[in-house]
């Protein structure tokens, strides 16, 4: 099991919504994140700074699975709308470095 965590941000004035079309995930886009693997997907919103964490058997895997998933393309040309830099699935993202834990 993998938890990655990773940083998004939105375009000027999209946070309303963002926050409406994340009230409800379409069903079919939460049947395709459970088969590829993702067990928890949290995120928190600061003004305009999105901070996810992503409970997921192997992330890399999860990508490769939703890259071109029906699901999962729809929501991600939705969300290039919002975000200022759109999730283009290619893989190479590890997600954010980790710097310090409380053991």
């Amino acid at each position: 099991m993998e938890q990655v965590a990773l940083h998004t941000r939105l375009k000027v004035g999209r946070e309303a919504d963002y926050d409406r079309i994340h009230a409800t995930i379409p069903a079919e886009l939460d049947t395709a994140l459970r088969e590829a693997g993702v067990k928890r997907w949290r995120i928190w919103r600061h003004g305009r700074d999105l901070f996810h964490l992503v409970d997921v058997e192997d992330y890399q895997a999860m990508r490769h699975a939703l890259r071109d998933h029906p699901a999962n393309v729809p929501w991600q040309e939705r969300m290039a709308e919002l975000l200022e830099v759109p999730d283009d699935y290619s893989g190479a993202d590890r997600g954010l470095p980790l710097v310090w834990e409380l053991p």
